[in-house]
């Protein structure tokens, strides 16, 4: 296993920066490196492949199809949260599109909940995996 982000106590280069064009969320391109990184199981093989993302105008037509409004949509975030449940769970425990939609408001609009979650498991999962985010590339 690589050696965890953590364990140093400043910022990774370029970081401080992107949180001071972006908060705590998703920009477009963290968005889209993001989510070229998630992967699935494909059924047919059992082997690792690529997720196939929804875009973020994908993602805000099934929520809107679905009758579903998110008060803390914040940058990406909605589109990151969509396409991880749908790499991790959809088709799964989320049976269909109603559910999915269902489960992105609950985790984005949690009344007490962190409304950076979305971007803080993601840094949290790239930090315990060891993956560095070259920040300059996605502000």
């Amino acid at each position: 296993m690589e050696q965890r982000l953590d364990t140093y106590s400043r910022f990774p280069s370029g970081m401080r920066e992107y949180l001071e064009a972006y908060g705590f969320h998703f920009s477009k391109k963290l968005y889209e490196w993001a989510v070229s990184k998630m992967k699935v199981k494909d059924e047919t093989t059992g082997k690792e492949k690529k997720l196939e993302p929804w875009s973020k105008d994908e993602v805000d037509d099934m929520l809107k199809a679905n009758g579903i409004t998110i008060e803390h949509d914040k940058g990406y975030d909605v589109a990151y949260v969509a396409n991880m449940l749908k790499a991790d769970f959809y088709k799964k425990s989320l049976v269909d599109e109603a559910h999915l939609c269902k489960h992105i408001k609950c985790y984005l609009d949690d009344i007490d909940g962190d409304p950076c979650r979305a971007f803080d498991e993601f840094f949290a999962t790239c930090i315990g995996k060891g993956i560095p985010v070259i920040w300059s590339d996605v502000i």
